[in-house]
């Protein structure tokens, strides 16, 4: 099996898990509201502990993964998160399935950072730009698809569909990945002699911020645009109700924000104009922020519409940006996802918890935490001008 032939294998698994993980996540909270009377305070609880162990495992998954194998890493996500999924399924009580939740989080971790590495690794300096193109396509057009059509199984097939269809994704990633290990590696020509060590693109040395300054400000913006996510998330279900719209509904009409993201992450793979350039960075964060108000606060169903395409848009150069810079700048892109998914727990965590603590005190404000999240996401556009700022030199 030539290398290339094994790269589509490792597409392979991040489109899969970006489908279960969508599906699994996303209408988990359909299923709290419905069945155990969840508001948009407990869900947003809810994400923020799971944020929580998003952020450290993340981390801790990463420098695993650097130091046993990024196969190995996998195993420990397939067999997890199929365990955990599979117990979910038959623990009815709330407490089980907030356990399965955690469980499940804590599994997943072990994907993210051995996949980016993964599709980089032993690619020349030049392709990598476009391995991570086709890295966040293949995982946002996954996800969307998933949040598409996940409504329509969590009607149709019930809501134990939230447990059996990713565990049986999850199952079937584990026998793929044992016979995959078993395949001959075929013989590569011999490669010309490899540079000392990586060296980011050559645009990174014509701007007056280093490429390691880059990388800090896209690690520090990541996090925001994930408060904002996982907040939006946590709150569907409450933005179904105020339209009164259904769940199957809610997957076709709150996908647009993902698929707007999918379609930034293909422009963005075309177009490299983007490429350590502060101004796209920025902007990126204003239009965040517009966007996230626009999808919790208009009473219309176009603005939110509008918003939605705003929001994903963002979110998709703040993420393209983060991954990129991780993955073009040094040589362990294994510890570097791990901080690229951390940053993302960290954001995960932040938002909801902002948003739930917002709601407890001030419980007659129902729109008390998209302002008190905004505010945070303001503090977040201050540190990144703040951090442009005070890093000029290279």
């Amino acid at each position: 099996m030539t290398r290339q032939q094994r790269k589509v294998f490792y597409f392979a698994f991040e489109g899969s898990s970006a489908f279960a993980a969508s599906f699994y996540s996303s209408y988990l909270f359909f299923l709290l509201r419905d069945d155990f009377g969840f508001g948009n305070r407990d869900n947003l609880a809810v994400s923020a502990v799971n944020g929580l162990i998003y952020l450290v495992a993340s981390w801790q998954a990463g420098r695993f993964a650097q130091r046993f194998g990024y196969h190995a890493s996998l195993r420990v996500s397939f067999i997890g998160a199929s365990l955990c999924l599979l117990a979910g399924w038959a623990l009815s009580p709330l407490w089980g399935k907030l356990v399965t939740f955690a469980g499940w989080t804590l599994a997943v971790c072990f994907t993210w950072p051995a996949v980016e590495a993964l599709v980089t690794e032993g690619e020349p300096p030049d392709d990598i730009p476009r391995m991570v193109g086709i890295y966040n396509i293949m995982w946002a057009s996954c996800a969307a698809v998933a949040y598409l059509v996940g409504g329509a199984f969590f009607e149709h097939l019930g809501k134990a569909s939230l447990f059996w269809l990713p565990a049986a994704v999850h199952l079937g990633q584990l026998l793929t990945l044992i016979w995959f290990e078993r395949q001959p590696v075929a013989a590569e020509p011999a490669a010309p002699p490899a540079p000392s060590a990586h060296v980011p693109e050559a645009v990174a040395f014509k701007q007056p911020v280093s490429p390691v300054t880059f990388m800090k400000m896209a690690w520090l913006a990541n996090p925001f645009a994930y408060v904002a996510m996982n907040t939006v998330l946590a709150v569907i279900p409450g933005l179904a109700q105020k339209f009164g719209i259904t769940v199957a509904q809610s997957g076709l009409f709150c996908s647009i924000w993902l698929f707007a993201r999918f379609g930034a992450f293909v422009v963005l793979w075309r177009w490299t104009g983007w490429h350590y350039r502060f101004r796209w960075m920025l902007a990126a964060f204003v239009a965040l922020v517009a966007g996230f108000l626009a999808i919790l606060l208009a009473t219309n169903l176009w603005l939110v519409a509008l918003g939605q395409i705003v929001f994903g848009l963002a979110a998709g150069l703040i993420y393209y940006s983060s991954l990129f810079y991780s993955m073009d700048v040094g040589e362990t892109k294994g510890e570097h996802g791990g901080l690229h998914e951390a940053a993302i727990g960290a954001g995960n965590f932040l938002g909801p918890a902002i948003g739930a603590a917002a709601l407890q005190f001030a419980a007659g404000s129902p729109n008390a935490g998209a302002w008190a999240v905004s505010g945070v996401l303001l503090i977040g556009l201050a540190a990144l001008v703040w951090l442009r700022c005070n890093h000029q030199a290279r």
